[in-house]
């Protein structure tokens, strides 16, 4: 056998090593599409060109564009907040705050508008948002997340951020 097969042979552990400890969803498509493609190279190499064909289609094609949707459609912090708010200069410096906090967790802040107070809190409530933020004297957030809750208590402080047990919400019908 040429060397240039052992190369190719050993680029797939090597791939699919950076997939596994790649902490980017983006980055780990690419990877995974790199994998795929390198797999095919084998297979079509080693002469199964049937499982190389399948690969290429299967595993790289449909797979990363499953994936990119799925990833795509997973990483929202929906934040809920009365309509008028997001023209509020302070509430932009909040939202501002927020993105930087999500930021190196790949979330992206995406604001979903409430007529009223009672809506946003029914939302809530129904698990149609993650989280409100209302302003009272400031802009406080209630989240129904504890792990959201982790992320932003240490930044917004106790005083800004307040979260609500699974176990005390009802969804009142």
């Amino acid at each position: 056998m040429d060397s240039y097969i052992y190369v190719m042979t050993a680029l797939i552990p090597i791939a699919a090593s950076m997939l596994v400890f790649q902490v980017n969803p983006y980055h780990a498509l690419v990877i995974r599409g790199i994998l795929g493609a390198v797999s095919a190279l084998v297979y079509t190499v080693l002469g199964a060109a049937d499982v190389a064909l399948t690969e290429a289609l299967v595993g790289t094609l449909l797979a990363v564009s499953l994936y990119a949707v799925a990833v795509r459609s997973s990483l929202v912090f929906r934040l809920g907040i009365v309509e008028g708010s997001q023209a509020d200069p302070q509430f932009q410096e909040v939202a501002e705050k927020f993105r930087k906090i999500f930021k190196p967790w790949h979330l992206r802040v995406e604001l979903v508008l409430y007529s009223d107070h009672e809506s946003l809190q029914q939302a809530l409530l129904s698990k149609e948002i993650h989280a409100t933020c209302v302003r009272s004297s400031a802009y406080h957030t209630t989240t129904r997340l504890h792990r959201l809750y982790e992320i932003l208590q240490p930044e917004l402080g106790e005083a800004d951020i307040r979260y609500l047990n699974p176990t005390q919400l009802e969804v009142h019908s």
